[in-house]
């Protein structure tokens, strides 16, 4: 378009080589991707955990018009071979408040009308999770969210593949009119789709106690200048909770240059302290928050004078033992499954183990939970929930995938009737938790390395300490080794993992004495390596003391980063 040819047009005008190299040849240092996957580097966009990613420039390996209609046009004719009836079960297509996210979704919608493809489009922007519901509703051949940040193997492949094969645009996807002239291909699905959404909500939400004549708690809400605020309202007024909501004014709405924080993410440090303010201004204890695109959701409480954020495992037992306590006999637990990913707490398997549910453990991100859930269901297990540490939770029974507004109506009915039954509230609950099955504390951390190749090389150094893995860190013991990349599990039979393993990611586990866990892993977006710690003891100080021990053996020991 005019927008990006004038970008590199200014570019060549400047003699500036090094940046249009970067952003019309292959990318280097990209994060490590399926191997059919690799195609896509020559445009140096890649598939995530999370979806196609890259930044909003011009040139081949940015994300712009161009590059999203090539990619529509590969996701449509990959659609049109490997889903029976596509044109007639459609894609659908939603859009957050960010920049450019509604003109994206136009073009890809007018892209797919190209291809004879029914649409079934967002008016309005919406909450991510929308999508993957509506998709199920609708039974529809795929969804399509712009966002700013899911696909699994083997489908990433085959997308990829076609994304190559169809990249010269058709004249009618730069027509960002088709969805407004187009009423035979193109259909609006925000009130019909919603609605359904809500109920679904209030079903999966235990509302028994709200609407009884208790006293109810207020608490501060933040939608972090994201699109979270109408839904979270909507359903909260359903509930009967919308009363006790004091909205932080300056990010309330919209706002995609988020103009209050840093970094619109909630776990970061500072993004909630307008929220704190305004919980301090009107008296309040309890913050809740989504990002932007409201599928996370995040907690905070006022305990002992002192604010307290919740961590994502902490948000995930607490909601694992909501569910928990909607099946009050061990009999009828049996059937009954949790997910969690494999960086995430072994608490929720220390509460399977004494009150008898399944747990299942998968690979990070929730293509991974969700569909995991869904082949639990068709073993006929209740796989109603799954969380990441990342402050994500999905509930099956309202879609299989994240859902931070899902997540905020479970959450404060689960509060109310922790308040009206036990006289406690969320971080009461969570010490109750703690004193039942033990004391889980971790020291995540991260390393900032130059390239990927280093990265690879440090992981390697790692497993030549050993043969076939160390015995040792610092001074405690190595009790299983599972390495994801180079297929090994010392704790299997044949020493075989149970999970899938790729070449092309690095990911090892192990656990310790001292009831030590801890994984390290490349990432999947930045050029780091992730380090999760965690150990479960007879008390909060001595867990945290011993993973904070664990952290820096693996920083000094194994990685050779001095501390600070």
């Amino acid at each position: 378009d005019l927008a990006t040819r004038a970008e590199i047009r200014a570019l060549v005008d400047a003699s500036d080589t090094i940046e249009l190299e970067k952003r019309l040849l292959s990318s280097k240092n990209l994060p490590p991707l399926p191997a059919m996957a690799r195609m896509l580097t020559f445009l140096g966009l890649t598939f995530g955990t999370a979806g196609l990613r890259g930044k909003m420039e011009a040139g081949y390996s940015r994300i712009n018009c161009l590059t999203i209609i090539q990619t529509s046009q590969g996701l449509a004719s990959y659609l049109l071979k490997a889903i029976p009836h596509a044109k007639d079960k459609g894609i659908v297509i939603g859009y957050d408040a960010r920049h450019n996210s509604e003109k994206y979704a136009k073009l890809a919608a007018a892209t797919f009308v190209a291809k004879r493809i029914k649409v079934w489009f967002y008016e309005e922007c919406v909450h991510t999770p929308l999508v993957p519901f509506a998709v199920n509703e609708l039974q529809a051949a795929a969804g399509v969210m712009i966002t700013a940040s899911h696909i699994i193997p083997p489908h990433d492949a085959g997308i990829a593949s076609a994304i190559l094969e169809n990249l010269r645009p058709e004249r009618i996807s730069w027509d960002l009119a088709v969805v407004d002239r187009t009423p035979i291909l193109v259909k609006g699905i925000l009130a019909q789709i919603s609605e359904k959404y809500y109920n679904a909500v209030l079903a999966a939400s235990d509302s028994s106690f709200v609407a009884k004549e208790i006293p109810r708690s207020k608490f501060v809400y933040t939608p972090l200048h994201g699109v979270g605020l109408p839904y979270m309202s909507l359903i909260l007024q359903r509930l009967g909770l919308l009363d006790g909501m004091v909205t932080v004014d300056e990010q309330a709405g919209p706002n995609p240059d988020f103009p209050t924080i840093e970094f619109p993410n909630p776990e970061e440090v500072g993004a909630l302290n307008l929220a704190f303010t305004t919980a301090d201004r009107h008296g309040i204890d309890l913050i809740i928050a989504n990002d932007p695109d409201a599928d996370r959701y995040a907690v905070a409480e006022k305990v002992n004078g002192t604010w307290r954020q919740f961590t994502g495992d902490q948000l995930g037992v607490l909601f694992a033992s909501e569910i928990l306590s909607r099946y009050p006999t061990v009999e009828n637990r049996s059937k009954l499954a949790m997910l969690t990913s494999t960086v995430s707490t072994s608490m929720l398997r220390s509460m399977a183990s004494r009150d008898g549910f399944h747990v299942e453990e998968t690979l990070t991100g929730f293509k991974w939970l969700g569909n995991v859930a869904l082949e639990l269901k068709e073993k006929g297990y209740d796989a109603c929930y799954a969380f990441e540490e990342a402050i994500g939770y999905m509930f099956s029974d309202i879609v299989y995938d994240k859902d931070g507004i899902a997540a905020g109506a479970i959450f404060l009915t689960a509060a109310t009737k922790w308040m009206a039954q036990e006289k406690l509230t969320p971080w009461g609950k969570l010490q109750q938790l703690y004193e039942k099955y033990g004391y889980f504390e971790n020291a995540n951390t991260s390393i900032r390395m130059p390239d990927r190749k280093e990265i690879d090389a440090k992981f390697e150094e790692v497993r030549a300490l050993g043969n076939p893995y160390p015995k040792t860190l610092g001074k405690r013991g190595i009790l299983r080794w599972r390495d994801l990349t180079e297929d090994y599990d010392s704790d299997t039979p044949d020493n075989v993992p149970t999970l899938p393993v790729s070449k092309d990611t690095q990911m090892i586990t192990c656990e310790l004495e001292e009831q030590v866990r801890f994984t390290i892993r490349s990432s999947g977006t930045e050029l780091k390596i992730k380090l999760y710690v965690e150990c479960q003891a007879q008390s909060s100080a001595q867990a945290k003391q011993i993973a904070e021990e664990v952290a820096v053996d693996l920083r000094r020991g194994w990685f050779e980063i001095p501390d600070g």
